[in-house]
């Protein structure tokens, strides 16, 4: 097979260029071309404007620039500040109120919640924290109140037979509660 040289012709199917004209011809038509919008400039442009448009009122007070022109007051009147008065002392509360105030805690509540699930918490969180379980514990100690959670005294290691007596009250004490149902 003979090797055919290619060519940059690209022959029937290759774009076509448009005629060439003549420059009195181009020249014509952009002369036919209308412009439209203003001139660059004409905005900061007034005084050229008003002469040429000198029966339009709008265009001598229209401003270009937006926005208000009202000057802004950089003080504080004097009678606002006097206004704000203080807020009303609260009565004291007692000392069960506040410790019913403090477990009452929204925020002690979930961070108790988070801990028990064995979750981290930040710094500031646990220093919040310890804070609010220390006045709880003061509170406490104060009122006489005592937790549930402290060790009782262990009691004295039981024989066999006060053992087994203890278990067999227990199921009379069982079957007196099913008699009353």
């Amino acid at each position: 097979m003979s090797r055919s040289k290619k060519t940059r012709k690209g022959g029937e199917n290759s774009p076509k260029l448009q005629p060439r004209t003549k420059k009195q011809d181009r020249t014509s038509v952009m002369a036919k071309r209308k412009e439209s919008g203003n001139k660059s400039g004409s905005r900061h442009n007034e005084s050229l404007i008003q002469q040429q448009a000198p029966q339009s009122d709008l265009a001598k007070k229209k401003d270009p620039r937006h926005g208000s022109k009202k000057a802004v007051v950089l003080e504080l009147p004097v009678n606002k500040v006097e206004a704000a008065k203080p807020k009303a002392k609260q009565p004291k509360l007692s000392d069960e109120q506040k410790l019913l105030q403090l477990e009452d805690d929204p925020r002690l509540n979930g961070l108790l919640d988070m801990l028990e699930e064995g979750r981290d918490l930040k710094d500031s969180d646990q220093k919040w924290l310890d804070q609010q379980l220390n006045k709880i514990e003061a509170l406490m100690h104060k009122l006489g109140i005592t937790d549930g959670d402290e060790p009782q005294a262990k009691p004295k290691s039981l024989s066999d037979d006060d053992l087994l007596e203890k278990f067999e009250s227990g199921a009379d004490l069982l079957k007196d509660y099913q008699d009353k149902d």
